[in-house]
Parts: C-alpha cells; structure tokens; sequence
C-alpha cells in the first residue's frame, strides 16, 4: 500500500458509512441482516467485511485500528448506558493489552470514527455510525462510546493527533459543546436502538406476519404499542407489542379499529357506516368480528390488562 495510511484509514471509514447509508435507505429499515454485514462492501480490490466472531473488529484491510464494534442480542458482556449517558463498551476480555482493546485504544487517541452494530434480535444488527471512543477505564475493563454527528471520517493529521502517545497519557480533551451535542446524540440513538429491538423481536414473535389480515410482507409489517409509548406501563416489551401491516397500525393507533382483551376485532361504527369503495372494505369493514392472531407461546402473546386499557382508548374515541 503505497498512500498515506491515515488516508486509507480514512477512505475505508467513509466507504463503510456510504455502504451503510444505502442499505438502509434501500432496504427501508434500520436493521441489516447478519450475512449482509459479514458480506460487507467492496473497496478497490478488496472485499471489506463489517462484522467477525469477536465484538471489536478490524479487517485486513485496516493496518491498526476496528472498523466496527458489535453487542450481540446474546452477549455475555454488560454493554451498557452510564450515568452520563454514554454507552460502556467492555474490553475484549481482561487483558487490557489485548491487541483488539490497543486497536480501540488507539482509535480514542486518534480521535477515529467507527460504526456500533447493535444486535436487536440474533442475526439482525442496528448500525449506528459514527461512533467515538470518548474514555477508557482499565480498572473496571471497559471503553466509554458516544455517538456523533454524521460528518466525513477524515483522520486526524499525525503532527495534531497525538499518534505518539505513550500509554497512561492523558485522553485527548473535548469542547463542552461537543461533549453535550455527544452526549444528546447519544440519548437520542438508544432510544431508537431500543425501539427498533421492540419492534425486531414483535415481528420475529408473529412470524413476520400482520395478526389481522396475515400480510407477510416484512417491509409493510410494524410493532404496534398497545399501551403508547409514554404511557406509565408502555415499555417496549412484546407482550405491550402486536405485529400489525402500515394500514392497520395507523387504523388501530388512530382508534378506528379496535382490539378487545377476548382478541375479538371492531372497528369504529362511523367506518362501519361509511360508503368509500373496495379498499375501505377489505381493508377494514371486512375485519369486523375477526380475531387477532398471536403467538403460540403464552410469554409471547399480548397483555390482556394492557389490551383491556387500550380497548378504552377505543371506545371513548368512538
């Protein structure tokens, strides 16, 4: 390789980004299938994947430094949000030079963009990029992580960066604006990374299937909350979940259908009454009186208190 390193690091970085951008913005969702990821994206004459057996990755193609780190949904590591609002990011078991905790190291040093891979349900991860490593605690083995605006992974110059620092040198200080706009940032990302694992593990416990109307096609399918979210009792759990299509999830939302806690489904009577061609018929004057379809597993199927306090949002709107 015969160009500036930084500037490979740098190039690899914004390729895995632009990668990223696009397969979601094809795809329509915020999460990518595992193979996708392992497949990765072509750079040159390379083929560069994002993800590997272990949670901090580097490929081949990157000298010194991961590219991705990775939560498995089956992690025994205890990745989680501090006190601040940062997430902790657990070493690469409890040798701190391990060379993948040096390479994470390194990369908070140089001030590095990299991408967060959550995984919301096994085999399916939220990217999150870019991500910063913002603090390291040897003591208690883990890295501190915020997320950061999306802005081109250009690679802090060598004379500026500190890439001479030696070990136990002082973290590389930040500006309290950029502090706080990581710190928002990051509050914010979570909260779609915790909804977006709701709504992963509703539509895997439906089968990728509406349990109205029985659509199975995934990119039309949605976790609708029972109780709202903000409710008291609303939390993203699957009981307080049911895999519904776009159409009956606005319907249900907007109380024009309603689910009672027997299953049993109404729709609004001004609909019932309402003369508006063959998609207000089979879409939702046909489904009065069905039943709503729910998972075998009783762990699985919806809170029948939950439905009973949404069934009266129901009828007081109607």
């Amino acid at each position: 390789m015969n160009e500036n390193p930084s500037l490979h690091d740098a190039a690899v970085r914004a390729a895995a980004f632009r990668f990223l951008e696009e397969q979601v913005a094809i795809r329509g969702e915020e999460s990518l299938p595992r193979a996708l990821l392992q497949a990765g994206f072509q750079f040159l004459e390379s083929r560069v994947p994002l993800i590997g057996p272990q949670g901090i990755f580097k490929p081949r193609i990157l000298p010194e430094m991961p590219l991705t780190i990775t939560t498995a949904p089956e992690s025994p590591y205890s990745d989680e949000i501090g006190p601040d609002h940062l997430l902790r990011y657990d070493y690469r078991g409890t040798d701190p030079m391990h060379r993948d905790n040096v390479g994470l190291r390194l990369a908070m040093r140089r001030g590095v963009p990299l991408v967060w891979l959550f995984g919301v349900v096994p085999g399916r991860y939220m990217p999150v990029w870019p991500v910063i490593v913002v603090g390291d605690d040897p003591a208690r083995l883990r890295f501190t992580v915020a997320v950061d605006a999306r802005q081109p992974a250009v690679l802090k110059d060598e004379s500026s960066a500190g890439l001479g620092v030696a070990e136990g040198d002082p973290e590389p200080s930040v500006d309290p604006e950029t502090e706080a706009r990581r710190r928002y940032l990051t509050i914010q990302t979570m909260h779609r990374v915790h909804q977006r694992s709701f709504s992963e593990r509703v539509l895997r416990a439906y089968r990728e299937c509406c349990a109205i109307c029985r659509l199975r096609h995934r990119e039309l399918l949605e976790a609708a909350h029972i109780l709202p979210d903000g409710h008291p009792r609303g939390e993203p759990v699957v009981p307080n979940g049911i895999a519904l299509c776009r159409l009956h999830h606005a319907a249900y939302d907007r109380h024009i259908l309603g689910i009672r806690p027997d299953l049993g489904i109404e729709i609004r009577l001004d609909i019932l009454e309402e003369v508006d061609g063959p998609m207000l018929v089979h879409g939702l004057q046909g489904f009065q009186g069905a039943r709503l379809r729910i998972p075998r597993a009783p762990l699985l199927q919806p809170n029948r208190e939950f439905l009973a306090e949404r069934y009266e949002m129901f009828r007081r709107a109607g």
